[in-house]
């Protein structure tokens, strides 16, 4: 009796075939990596500083704010550039004009003295600026 050995091989008259769904998945995979890093690059727009804690900091993650950071030196930031009271005033009073709902964030470093950030805190609303906060940082998980 002869032996008949079979061929796993799909008949010749079927077409070929694309697996369409396992390139669907890698490219919605690709996609999530990519939106994860992209959220994960933060234009920091202010001088590293020593920020002080508190317990009831919340994160903002609106950035559509003047950021002025003040060093321990008492030397004022607009963004990262150093600058004087006189310009700071000229440069918030623009941003004013052409903004009024325009928010200022002051970034005091913690070993700063406080007469310092009071007096720009004092520039800030010398330029009829009235929504302004102190940044701070939330204090570490134990």
């Amino acid at each position: 009796m002869p032996v008949k050995l079979g061929s796993k091989l799909p008949p010749p008259e079927s077409e070929a075939r694309i697996e369409i769904i396992p390139l669907i998945d890698i490219m919605f995979f690709l996609l999530a990596a990519f939106m994860l890093v992209s959220l994960s690059m933060v234009n920091m727009k202010s001088v590293k500083v020593n920020l002080p804690t508190a317990t009831t900091a919340t994160g903002d993650t609106k950035r559509d704010f003047v950021n002025i950071s003040v060093d321990k030196a008492g030397l004022a930031y607009l963004d990262t550039k150093p600058i004087g009271a006189n310009e700071l005033v000229a440069a918030l009073a623009a941003q004013h004009k052409a903004n009024t709902d325009v928010r200022v964030f002051i970034s005091g470093d913690q070993d700063a003295r406080h007469g310092d950030v009071i007096r720009v805190l004092d520039l800030v609303r010398s330029t009829g600026i009235q929504k302004v906060a102190f940044e701070i940082r939330a204090p570490d998980p134990k």
